[in-house]
């Protein structure tokens, strides 16, 4: 981890900073679907506005919020854009979010290492993400870290929108 990062937990007076670089870290992606940007956009606002069951992790650097995610445990429901209500089996990395001036620097390694720490010291076997096809940063960091496409957790929020599950194997948790 980079020297002068500090990770943990986000305290109620983090919410403005964590909104604000999730928004500003996911801007981007409004030029690449422009038909579903503001449903994505307020998508986030709700997830951030009710984290629920999640673990909400930020990267902290001089005292200012660099990136952020949500970690949630295994058994948490998520309504889906088309209504269906859904169950996930294992714990998920959710809204991986790194300010775009703070990038190349580790910052989302970092946050994703301690995702894959909590869910091991939770016993989780597995543990599982969502990322599309035009998120490709993100894409090569979760395979170098050893995650691998797991097609059968992908769905489809709209037509011609893939969203791609991944997942990493994090051994028997009764071992």
């Amino acid at each position: 981890m980079e020297k002068g990062l500090q990770l943990r937990d986000a305290r109620a007076g983090d919410r403005d900073a964590i909104r604000t670089v999730t928004l500003a870290a996911f801007r981007e992606y409004a030029a690449v679907m422009p038909a579903h940007w503001e449903r994505y956009r307020q998508g986030i606002l709700n997830a951030l506005a009710e984290a629920g069951s999640a673990e909400q992790i930020v990267a902290e650097r001089d005292g200012a919020i660099a990136g952020a995610v949500l970690l949630y445990p295994a058994g948490t429901v998520f309504s889906r854009p088309d209504g269906a209500r859904v169950t996930i089996e294992r714990p998920e990395v959710r809204l991986l979010a790194v300010a775009p001036a703070e990038r190349g620097r580790g910052i989302g390694a970092a946050l994703l290492s301690e995702c894959i720490g909590r869910a091991r010291r939770g016993g989780a076997a597995d543990l599982t993400l969502h990322t599309s096809d035009f998120m490709r940063a993100g894409q090569r960091m979760y395979e170098r870290m050893g995650f691998v496409r797991a097609p059968e957790l992908d769905f489809h929020p709209s037509p011609g929108l893939t969203v791609m599950g991944y997942r990493l194997r994090l051994g028997d948790p009764a071992s």
